[in-house]
């Protein structure tokens, strides 16, 4: 049996990025009702390709067999402010990655949203890891920080983001509760909203996770 993890931020108003106003309410009009100003790269969120290239392949055309599947969840422990992900941060995954996987990279970064370090100081994927992501065939990446590179370095996060998106790798920042997995190996599903020519969108991603046994604790 599989349980599902839910590995999406909660969406609340004030969060980076998301507004909420009431629209209606049941007392005046009969139901309840907020609208809702979402940027399309707040919170738990997907990058289209279109995000850094122009004319490039949008939200609304992501392949979806990309965004779901079977993803290895890569324990890199001990991250560092600022840390510089390279391939030998993978570890042993590094052998194990290959064409056609899915790579979710486990932090604990998500244990800082809301605060100022969370989205100033996070652990960055490095160029050398990005193009590693691509000549290995990588479809999909997974982040706990809000992006894979500093968003206060425009060369870093530009040549990043161009890297992988080039290659129409599906990039997903901002996921949470990675903690929750018991296993390394999980069936992921991000589904994006379907918004006409999007660079980007907030997404649901939840894993299902093998559940551990009773008796022994294990899978």
């Amino acid at each position: 049996m599989s349980r599902i993890v839910d590995l999406t931020l909660t969406y609340r108003d004030g969060m980076r990025g998301v507004e909420m106003e009431t629209a209606t309410t049941i007392s005046q009009q009969g139901w309840n009702a907020r609208n809702l100003s979402l940027y399309s790269h707040a919170g738990t969120h997907m990058d289209a390709p279109r995000h850094f290239l122009d004319g490039a392949r949008t939200i609304d055309d992501m392949s979806l067999s990309k965004c779901v599947g079977p993803a290895w969840i890569v324990d890199i422990p001990d991250v560092e402010p600022r840390e510089l992900l390279g391939v030998d941060s993978l570890g042993a995954y590094a052998d194990r990655v290959a064409t056609g996987d899915r790579v979710v990279l486990k932090t604990g970064w998500s244990d800082r949203e809301g605060r100022a370090e969370y989205r100033d100081e996070l652990p960055r994927v490095s160029a050398e890891l990005a193009r590693w992501f691509v000549d290995r065939g990588v479809v999909f990446v997974g982040v706990e920080p809000p992006s894979v590179a500093d968003v206060h370095d425009l060369a870093e996060v530009t040549e990043v983001h161009r890297t992988l998106l080039a290659a129409e790798i599906v990039i997903v920042e901002g996921l949470c509760n990675l903690d929750a997995l018991t296993s390394d190996r999980v069936y992921i599903i991000a589904l994006p909203l379907k918004i006409a020519s999007g660079d980007g969108s907030p997404c649901r991603v939840v894993a299902l996770d093998e559940a551990p046994s009773p008796t022994t604790g294990l899978p």
